[in-house]
C-alpha cells in the first residue's frame, strides 16, 4: 500500500508517552483519499497515481466526469498526483488510502503552504539590523537605505527588497509519526506543520 495521503491540519497538542515523556505533535484530519486515476509507462509514458481528498462543491463538468470513474458520488475538493515506481499490486479505481498506511515511528516528509504574512519590509523579511536612532534619522530607522552602486549603475537581480512574505510551498522531512487513531482519520506528527489551522497538506512516507 501506498504511503501518501492528504489531509486537513487541525492543531498543535501533546501526547504523553507510557514513560511520562511528554511530546509536541501536529493532529491532521488524514484521509480517506479516493484513487481516481492510474498511469502507466504504456497509456502515459510514466507511473503514477492521482488522489482525490474532501468534499469539494460546484464541480466543473469535465472533473465530475474525470472522478466519475472511480465511483458514483464521489465530489473531491482536491486532486493530487503522486509519482511512483511501480504501481502497487491490486490497486484500482475506487481505492481509498487511509492512515491505516501507516504506522507509530515512520518518518514522514509534509507539504503545505506557508502562512501569508502580507507585504513586508527589510527588517521582518530578511531579518535586516534597523539604523541608528540617533540625530539626523528622523525616525527612518527602518528604511532599506541604499541599493545601488557606483558601477555598475543599476540594482543586480535578487537583493532582497521588501516584498511578499510568506504563502510559499514548504516541505518538511524526517517528521515522525507519533500517534494514529484509525477511527477517525487521525494522525499525529511529531513536531510543527507548514501553515494554518484548515489548511490542507500532503503526507508522504519513505517506503
Amino acid at each position: 500500500m501506498m504511503q501518501v495521503i492528504l489531509g486537513t491540519k487541525i492543531g498543535m497538542t501533546q501526547i504523553i508517552g507510557e514513560d511520562g515523556n511528554v511530546t509536541p505533535v501536529t493532529i491532521l484530519q488524514a484521509g480517506p483519499c479516493t484513487v481516481t486515476q492510474i498511469k502507466t509507462i504504456e497509456t502515459d509514458g510514466y507511473n503514477a497515481v492521482q488522489v482525490g481528498y474532501g468534499q469539494g462543491k460546484n464541480l466543473s463538468k469535465s472533473v465530475t466526469g474525470h472522478v466519475k470513474k472511480a465511483g458514483e458520488n464521489i465530489t473531491p475538493k482536491v486532486l493530487k498526483e503522486f509519482r511512483v515506481d511501480a504501481i502497487p499490486e491490486g490497486m484500482k479505481l475506487g481505492d481509498n488510502l487511509t492512515v491505516e498506511s501507516f504506522k507509530i515511528g515512520d518518518k514522514v516528509s509534509v507539504t503545505g503552504t506557508s502562512k501569508g504574512k502580507g507585504y513586508a519590509g527589510t527588517v521582518k523579511r530578511w531579518n535586516f539590523n534597523e539604523s541608528r536612532n540617533t540625530h539626523g534619522f528622523k525616525g527612518d530607522i527602518r528604511k532599506v537605505g541604499s541599493i545601488g552602486s557606483m558601477y555598475p549603475q543599476k540594482v543586480f537581480k535578487g537583493k532582497k527588497m521588501p516584498g511578499r512574505l510568506g504563502h510559499e510551498t514548504v516541505t518538511v522531512k524526517n517528521l515522525v509519526v507519533a500517534y494514529i487513531d484509525a477511527a477517525n482519520n487521525l494522525i499525529g506528527l511529531k513536531g510543527a506543520v507548514p501553515g494554518p489551522r484548515k489548511s490542507i497538506v500532503t503526507v508522504e512516507g519513505k517506503e
